[in-house]
């Protein structure tokens, strides 16, 4: 029986570690196919995997950490012909990073369901800013060691890896933590909203990312929309939608992002990205911590008053002294008739 747990739990490992591996490199193949290429350097808009990096940290433990180091490997080996040190050195680049943004999540009390303003603020500015310095840090300098981007390149380099590993953690990080605990709601509940809502966010975007218009701004109504209605569950795929639209029109120099360079692009999708992931992620974290704080008043409220209820008989009339004449007289001093 203690070795068959053990096989069990053995197994059980192997197979998260292959499904991050698995679900790291899949989703590397899905950014690469909207890659951009700045002299020597390949770097994305939106680099998904550090997203599911730091959601299995959150969800599995620190454990699963060889899936993302061999997903890491097998997806700079693919973009390349010969595994090299370089490659090595970017492969530990961006498995730290993950582990680093989990760490410095930990030692604050982050909680993984996203219901504390708290939660969001540290997501962004510990997992997302902070976390991710590091992959920019170590892959910059290494392309520049090998000679692949030259000195006055370098920052350009730097803030595009630095923003797309922090786009992937503020823009798909959020979603895997709310599937992990999504229920699917009763049919007669809010399922025509939400149908209404999935059709309005994915209109906007199409609008806002292709037209020749500066209509950009026009998504926005739609993430606030689905934060007060549905909180994170709503708004963070509605910024996922968004996102994907509005770096496909930037790869592509479609609609606002036509006839710019290259440089205004990427900083035009950081800019947007970070904007439409900050208030979905945020403002479904308020209206959640205030739905909660909401739930817990009223509990309190009816405990209370079970509480009074309890109490009340002990001090109401009842409690006098009864005499002979069957008539109750209180506690203490007072007044005598006849005396």
């Amino acid at each position: 029986m203690i070795r068959s747990k053990k096989a069990r739990r053995r197994a059980v490992y192997v197979a998260q570690v292959l499904g991050v591996t698995g679900a790291y490199y899949l989703s590397g193949r899905l950014g690469l196919m909207r890659q951009v290429v700045i002299d020597g350097a390949v770097v994305t808009p939106l680099w998904p995997p550090t997203g599911i990096a730091l959601a299995a940290l959150l969800c599995l433990g620190v454990r699963v950490w060889p899936g993302i180091a061999l997903g890491t490997l097998i997806t700079v080996a693919d973009i390349g012909d010969a595994f090299t040190m370089s490659r090595l050195a970017i492969m530990l680049g961006n498995t730290l990073a993950p582990l680093a943004a989990y760490a410095l999540l930990r030692k604050v009390g982050f909680r993984s369901e996203l219901v504390r303003l708290r939660d969001g603020i540290c997501l962004v500015f510990l997992g997302a800013f902070a976390g991710m310095l590091i992959s920019a840090t170590i892959g910059s300098f290494t392309l520049l060691a090998d000679g692949k981007v030259p000195p006055g390149r370098f920052w350009l380099v730097w803030s595009s890896w630095w923003a797309g590993d922090a786009m992937g953690v503020l823009v798909v990080t959020p979603v895997l933590l709310v599937l992990r605990r999504v229920r699917l709601p009763r049919l007669d509940d809010r399922w025509p909203e939400a149908a209404v809502l999935a059709v309005v966010v994915v209109v906007a975007a199409l609008i806002a990312t292709r037209s020749s218009l500066s209509m950009i701004y026009l998504v926005f109504p739609v993430i606030i929309w689905a934060a007060l209605r549905f909180q994170l569950p709503g708004s963070a795929p509605c910024a996922l939608v968004v996102s994907v639209f509005a770096i496909i029109a930037g790869t592509d120099s479609l609609g606002p992002f036509a006839g710019h360079t290259l440089m205004e692009i990427m900083a035009n999708l950081t800019v947007l990205n970070g904007c439409v992931a900050l208030t979905a992620l945020l403002l479904g974290a308020t209206v959640a911590e205030h739905k909660n704080i909401r739930r817990e008043t009223e509990h309190a409220v009816v405990e209370l008053e079970a509480l009074v209820d309890q109490l009340a008989p002990l001090s109401g009339p009842g409690t006098g002294r009864q005499y002979g004449d069957g008539r109750e007289r209180p506690f203490g001093g007072g007044s005598h008739p006849g005396r």
